[in-house]
């Protein structure tokens, strides 16, 4: 696999280089047990893998290009490249704005922009529409266009599915990024209904096999579907994708179910006729991510900490696995860790950020789980295990100990 000029600031001079001896004895990746790094007083357990994935890697390459190449020009970032302040802050400090936010809702009129102007597009994609949109004035939206090759992998697969006539199922967040632009490419060849959840592909199942009636189909899905989307014509050939940052095991399992659904429906010996087998479109670094966290849950450890952006969708799904073990704290970065006694973190299902006191464990050793997103920079992760380190007594030095382990 390539490898990608990533910003120095961004590169981790500890975490990462566990991370890279990692990679060096594991090539395959067929180990997924966690690294212990002992420092005596506290220990530090990290996932197998965490932080950059390629796609995330591409997209900052991309970004910084685009800004070395294009000198006093304008440059715009259609939306936030990846979901971390700590790189969108960067890259808005070098002179770029966002043209929408993360919900597609416009911070600036679209008249402002001119055919000079540069517009990045995000490592999500964007919509046919938008793509429109820019080429209208003059842009070329493919110029630096840093969505993640795995995205397009479901484009594409989207509209293979389109042009054999299934309609097409995606598991995602109808509001996410992401979702959105995988409607709108996959809406242009085929009939696409979006859903979140289990509960809902079970809601659908029962709408396909007549358990519910069809016009509970409207009242559910209507406006997460395409228009004039028919349940008893559409839903009679399917294939299922997903938003790529979900969890692979929900998509998995979502296919799984409708597929029984469309063997009770028309029988085993015509499955192929009604139902695609679409699980090629799972991304390997999600599962890569969820594997390694799954992982996480055989160690013994006093809590963990989750690193990324708050509105990152793969980074909250290694929070939904941890906390069924852990005590578990959804960072953005080091600033959030106030004290031995007090942090600031993220409940992701409220969406608020809350205060916890006495989240320190006082016992020693002390054994802490630390794990990042897949668009956090490592570096982030290096600032909070220092923090912390600041509130233990009698920890090890942290390079001397990195050294050993390597060694």
């Amino acid at each position: 696999m390539r490898t990608f000029e990533i910003p120095t600031h961004y590169r981790s001079h500890l975490i990462g280089r566990l991370k890279a001896w990692r990679k060096a004895q594991d090539p395959k990746k067929k180990d997924l047990s966690p690294t212990l790094l002992d420092l005596g007083a506290v220990r530090f357990v990290f996932a197998r893998h965490f932080g950059f994935c390629y796609g995330v890697e591409n997209a900052i390459e991309i970004s910084y290009k685009a800004l070395e190449e294009n000198p006093g020009k304008r440059i715009f970032l259609l939306s936030q490249m990846i979901h971390n302040p700590a790189v969108n802050g960067d890259l808005t400090a070098r002179g770029m704005r966002f043209i929408q936010d993360t919900h597609g809702q416009m911070l600036m009129d679209w008249n402002e922009l001119t055919g000079d102007d540069i517009v990045i597009i995000p490592a999500f994609g964007t919509t046919l529409e938008t793509e429109g949109k820019l080429k209208a004035i003059g842009i070329d939206p493919l110029k630096y266009n840093t969505t993640c090759p795995f995205v397009e992998k479901v484009w594409n697969r989207s509209a293979q599915l389109g042009q054999k006539e299934y309609s097409v199922v995606i598991h995602g967040k109808a509001k996410h990024e992401e979702t959105r632009a995988t409607f709108s490419h996959t809406a242009a060849g085929a009939p696409a209904v979006i859903i979140k959840d289990m509960t809902e592909a079970e809601e659908l199942g029962r709408i396909i096999t007549g358990d519910l009636p069809v016009e509970r189909f409207q009242a559910l899905f209507g406006t997460r579907c395409t228009p004039g989307f028919d349940p008893d014509r559409d839903l009679q050939r399917i294939g299922v994708v997903n938003q790529t940052t979900m969890l692979a095991t929900e998509t998995q399992a979502i296919a799984d179910h409708l597929k029984q659904v469309m063997v009770k429906k028309h029988g085993e010996a015509d499955l192929k006729h009604h139902f695609a087998d679409t699980r090629d479109t799972l991304c390997y670094a999600t599962n890569d991510n969820q594997d390694a966290t799954n992982e996480l849950l055989k160690a013994d450890a006093d809590l963990a900490m989750v690193v990324g952006g708050y509105n990152s969708s793969n980074t909250s799904h290694l929070v939904e696995l941890l906390e069924h073990k852990f005590p578990t704290y959804f960072i953005k970065d080091e600033t959030e860790v106030l004290s031995a006694e007090t942090i600031q973190h993220f409940n992701y299902p409220a969406h608020k950020l809350e205060t916890t006191n006495n989240w320190l464990p006082p016992k020693r050793p002390l054994t802490i789980i630390l794990t990042s997103g897949a668009s956090c920079p490592d570096t982030l992760l290096d600032k909070v295990m220092l923090k912390v380190l600041g509130f233990v007594e009698g920890a090890l030095d942290p390079v001397e100990a990195v050294d050993a382990a390597i060694a």
